[in-house]
């Protein structure tokens, strides 16, 4: 499964190369699934390939002229914030199990791939959905902070960028055009994820590293080779696309925790 868990990894930075997020939906469910590493842990490890793989587009977007900080600092700060206090504070104090229903086990990682799931599900209806752009001359910061507390939320807890979040605030919210919204979306992702991995480790984690760069390298050839198909393919078309693929996963998640174990 190793290997076909190294070959999936490259969709983690292609799909954040092409859309500016949906790269950390991915990643948790390979490193569960194909890795056979602990949902929590995974989350862990999903920080760190996800942060260092956003950086490198986030790079390549501020060369293009297409990161706006001002926007990204307005976002992020208050997203660390939530994002810390999550990880070192509410994760910590869940218990490995949370209760029995008939028989039938509830655990803290259960807890996590079913919220996983569901969110999965919540952002591939955003994805399929087509959604209207809507042009602003103002540029909302404090519900742009707002929604940065709810990404940092979701980050801290799942692992997860929030990219299809980060997105559509920046569009509506931030009033940028889609190719700034996916480069400034990649240095939020970029920011939030690696300072929850440095707390994670500040914390004492366990990491298998040969593992974690080699994921993260591939992600990160991803990313180049996803950064180059923008060029040529509209990343709003495939939205839709992924955002079956990533309903399929989620469903697929909820069958095999739920009833398959």
């Amino acid at each position: 499964m190793e290997y076909f868990g190294y070959l999936a990894s490259i969709l983690i930075g292609i799909t954040l190369g092409l859309i500016g997020g949906g790269g950390s939906i991915l990643t948790v469910p390979i490193l569960v699934y194909l890795f056979r590493i602990e949902p929590e842990s995974a989350t862990s490890y999903s920080l760190f390939i996800v942060g260092i793989t956003a950086m490198v587009g986030s790079y390549r977007h501020y060369a293009l002229g297409n990161l706006k900080v001002k926007s990204a600092l307005y976002f992020a700060l208050p997203s660390i914030l939530s994002l810390l206090i999550v990880r070192k504070i509410l994760l910590p104090k869940i218990p490995h199990t949370l209760f029995f229903i008939d028989g039938f086990e509830v655990t803290k990682d259960l807890l996590i791939m079913i919220v996983f799931a569901l969110l999965m599900m919540a952002a591939s209806l955003s994805m399929i959905r087509k959604t209207k752009t809507v042009e602003t001359a103002v540029v909302h910061f404090p519900r742009l902070a707002l929604i940065g507390l709810l990404v940092g939320f979701i980050t801290g807890f799942l692992g997860a960028g929030g990219g299809f979040l980060i997105i559509p605030a920046l569009l509506f919210f931030a009033n940028l055009p889609m190719k700034q919204a996916v480069g400034t979306s990649l240095f939020i992702i970029f920011i939030n994820s690696l300072i929850g991995f440095a707390g994670d480790m500040i914390g004492g984690i366990s990491i298998d590293f040969r593992l974690l760069f080699t994921v993260t390298a591939i992600a990160i050839l991803g990313m180049l080779i996803g950064t180059q198909l923008s060029k040529k393919i509209d990343g709003a078309k495939l939205k839709p696309v992924f955002g079956w693929f990533v309903l399929l996963m989620g469903i697929y998640i909820i069958a095999k925790e739920i009833f398959l174990k």
